[in-house]
């Protein structure tokens, strides 16, 4: 039997449904992250470690926040198996009820008064189930609305798993800000910090609703089973993808940066500067406000123009921006912070995040996108994760050796964007059911000269 005419697939196609529950699925596990990176930063210190050094409780803390990082690579190779052989749908639906369950029960947790060492040992665990269920989220929206898009808009219609993230990280803050700013300290380090992981439950009964009415894409349902894991396929044909991939996503070094370190920079008494946590939580929500609105504009100008115009040019100017971000909160100038923060995360850093989803999804034929999109990222992503932690060693606890991590952020954009650049050209002119065809036939090319 002929494979289904492009009319009939696109026909079959269901693109605004996709990227409804790509966007919900990505605002849980974004809202799960931001709440936990938050708690990481201002209270997990004083909840779960003991008290008398706060300088290693910090750094104890942040640790805990990229342990879910250490997951993530591994679960990669079970999400992208899965994902590639069963479907988008289970991956899509599985990861979204692992990742709220665990949420939900870092809220029931004991603290380090209550249980001792035991309280942080089930953080890290809950923390490592989260990784899991993140290795495969991110990528299984993308496949899934990237596949039900139609070939000339890929790149908006993907960029709502992204938009999903910001609307996560807007109500992360939002929530957590009144407790912050209402509740007495006592009150939210014994039960305020719990309310934020137990509303996620909220948004894992929205999200289950939404994804479990959603049709499997039609790329997926017409390609024939491979008779063969696809993860020999990956690695065979298309290992220098899934390596751009890697090194493409050490741009997300700049949102752990942003989310996660900065606000403990900014406000936590080891480095003297200390302005306040209120402030910081609302440009984190301001920030995130202004990239829901720029991620779809951005996605479609890389539409129109091609991915890696749009892609390059947010990651110079987030190397840019991450150095005068920091230095801005060093100088303790909360004005300067406010709209330096606001153009690096609401514009700027908007840029990459708009298009990734579809550059890398565009780097890989059907039959491995999920697993060649999570392995990519989740093993690029495992150096975002614990980009707080060595950004607090590197500080070594002087406010003066913030240079340094914008060096290190810095860095990660010019790898980041040395990958991007050497990837194929136009790819956002390619037909869906066409892409990484070259890559399958340059990696089954004999080599000149072979044995005959």
């Amino acid at each position: 039997m002929s494979a289904p005419t492009a009319t009939v697939v696109e026909r079959r196609r269901t693109p605004g449904k996709a990227a409804v529950a790509a966007w919900s699925g990505s605002a849980l596990e974004y809202y799960d992250l931001a709440i936990y990176g938050t708690a990481a930063a201002l209270v997990f210190p004083k909840v779960f470690f003991p008290e008398g050094n706060t300088h290693a409780a910090t750094i104890g803390s942040l640790a805990t926040f990229g342990v879910a990082y250490v997951a993530r690579p591994f679960g990669s190779f079970l999400m992208g198996h899965i994902g590639d052989r069963v479907g988008r749908k289970v991956i899509m639906v599985g990861t979204l009820l692992l990742m709220g369950v665990s949420t939900f029960l870092i809220g029931c947790l004991p603290t380090y008064g209550q249980a001792g060492l035991l309280a942080p040992a089930l953080l890290v665990l809950l923390r490592l189930l989260q990784g899991l269920s993140a290795a495969g989220e991110q990528a299984g929206a993308n496949a899934m609305s990237f596949e039900h898009a139609p070939d000339d808009r890929r790149g908006f219609f993907t960029s709502f798993t992204l938009s999903g993230t910001q609307g996560g990280q807007v109500l992360a803050p939002a929530v957590f800000l009144p407790l912050a700013a209402i509740l007495p300290e006592d009150q939210l380090l014994s039960w305020g910090w719990r309310i934020p992981f137990w509303l996620s439950a909220l948004l894992l009964v929205a999200g289950y609703v939404i994804r479990r009415s959603l049709d499997e894409t039609p790329e997926f349902d017409d390609q024939p089973k491979a008779p063969r894991p696809p993860l020999n396929e990956l690695f065979r044909d298309h290992w220098a993808s899934v390596v751009r991939v890697f090194l493409a996503a050490f741009i997300a070094m700049v949102n752990t940066t942003f989310q996660v370190f900065a606000l403990n920079f900014a406000t936590s008494e080891d480095y003297g500067i200390e302005l306040s946590s209120t402030a910081m939580l609302w440009l984190a929500i301001v920030a995130n406000l202004v990239a829901i609105c720029t991620i779809p504009l951005w996605a479609r100008l890389s539409d129109r123009i091609g991915r890696k115009p749009v892609f390059v040019t947010g990651l110079v100017g987030s190397a840019v921006l991450v150095t005068a971000f920091l230095g801005a909160i060093a100088n303790g100038n909360i004005v300067l912070v406010f709209i330096l923060g606001v153009a690096l995360a609401g514009v700027v850093y908007s840029m990459t995040n708009a298009v990734w989803p579809a550059t890398y999804a565009e780097y890989f034929p059907t039959s491995v996108r999920l697993s060649g999109m999570a392995i990519g990222t989740q093993f690029g992503f495992a150096l975002a994760g614990f980009t707080p932690t060595i950004s607090g060693a590197l500080m070594a606890g002087d406010a003066d050796n913030w240079p340094r991590v914008a060096a290190f952020a810095s860095i990660a954009c010019l790898i980041s964007a040395i990958a991007v650049l050497t990837g194929p050209k136009d790819t956002h002119r390619v037909p869906t059911r066409d892409l990484g065809q070259h890559a399958t036939r340059a990696a089954r090319r004999p080599l000149v000269g072979a044995a005959r």
